[in-house]
Parts: structure tokens; sequence; C-alpha cells
């Protein structure tokens, strides 16, 4: 970012930059990124241009703050679950939590899911923050396994597969739909999978 650019430090600033993330955040999901322009998104923060040109160099910089709360909306949610799970272990019930949470965030979430993995394949920046992400909850999710007594050999390894297979369903279900599909022998397969893996 620019030295130019001012971090807010009063509440009403704050409040300001805030609205126009979260504007960047609706426009970005309802018509894309290369949809949107930094005029759009003054308008739906009800500011002016200049304004978001103080806080943000241009609509990028806008983007990688909308990344971040949509990062931090996908990975409460999972992070939670682990958090609640207690001994003992219903490793199916816990697989089958994590796997209905994973496709509701995508429904929830869905065009912006879109714009973000879209920009991923050509933005850095985009795609470090899916990889650190990534990075997190496997990491996370590997510890809370082993503090709940479920600690299979290379477990970190399995936690990491057995998330992107959740992943793949998840936009199997979500995105793709394929009508020759069983949906529901997939889901009961994804389990087993899964099962089988944190063993």
């Amino acid at each position: 970012m620019s030295s130019n650019i001012r971090v807010p430090q009063q509440e009403r600033s704050i409040e300001k930059k805030n609205k126009i993330i979260q504007a960047g955040y609706e426009l970005f999901s309802e018509v894309g990124y290369y949809g949107t322009n930094t005029v759009e998104i003054a308008k739906r923060a009800g500011v002016s241009t200049g304004i978001v040109y103080g806080y943000f160099e241009d609509k990028r910089d806008i983007l990688i703050c909308v990344l971040e709360i949509y990062i931090d909306k996908v990975y409460k949610p999972l992070a939670q679950i682990m958090e609640r799970t207690s001994r003992p272990v219903d490793v199916r019930k816990l697989a089958l939590a994590m796997i209905d949470k994973t496709i509701e965030l995508h429904e929830q979430n869905a065009k912006l899911h879109n714009t973000l993995h879209s920009l991923a394949t050509t933005d850095e920046a985009v795609n470090a923050q899916f990889i650190s992400l990534e990075n997190k909850i496997t990491e996370q999710a590997s510890k809370q396994l082993v503090k709940l007594g479920i600690n299979p050999e290379n477990i970190t390894e399995k936690v990491h597969l057995a998330m992107n297979i959740v992943q793949s369903y998840a936009h199997e279900t979500v995105f793709d739909s394929h009508n020759y599909i069983d949906y529901a022998k997939m889901k009961e397969l994804v389990c087993n999978i899964l099962v089988e893996l944190l063993k």
C-alpha cells in the first residue's frame, strides 16, 4: 500500500473505511471483481470517490480487505466445531458436521467464493491468503484432534487430505450438480473416507 494512504484513527473514520469494505464485499459478491469499480463502491458506501482513495490505493486494496473478512467467515465456524468437540469423539458425527458446515458456507458465499478463487490463479496475494487459510485449518484441526486422542500416523497429511476431499465434495454439490451423481451416496462415501483416514 502507498505511504500516502491514511490509516483511520478516529471512530468516524474507521466506520467510513469499514463501510467501503462492506460495500466492496457486497458488490464483489453481486457482480464480481471485474464488474465493480470504485465509483460504484463509493456510491454503495455513501461516500465520495475521493474518500475511497483516501483509504485505499485502488479496488484491489479493497479486495484484500474483503478477502480477510471472507476467510474469517469461512474459518471461524469450522474452528468452532472442532473446539466444541469433546471426548469420546464420534468421528463419523464430527465428519458429518464438518461436511455440512462446509457446504453451508459455500452456499452462503457462493458468488464471492467464485470471484475470489478465480482471482487466486492470477493474483499472488489472493492465492497466498488461500494457502494461509488451508495451513491454518490443517494445523489447528490436527492439534485439536491430537488433544482429543485422535492421533493416527501422518495426521497432518491426513487432515489436509480430508480437508481437500470435503472441499471437493462441497464444490461438487454447490457449483457442479451433475444429474448422474447420487449426492447422498457421495456424502456417505466422503464420510467413510474421513473415518478411515482418522483411524
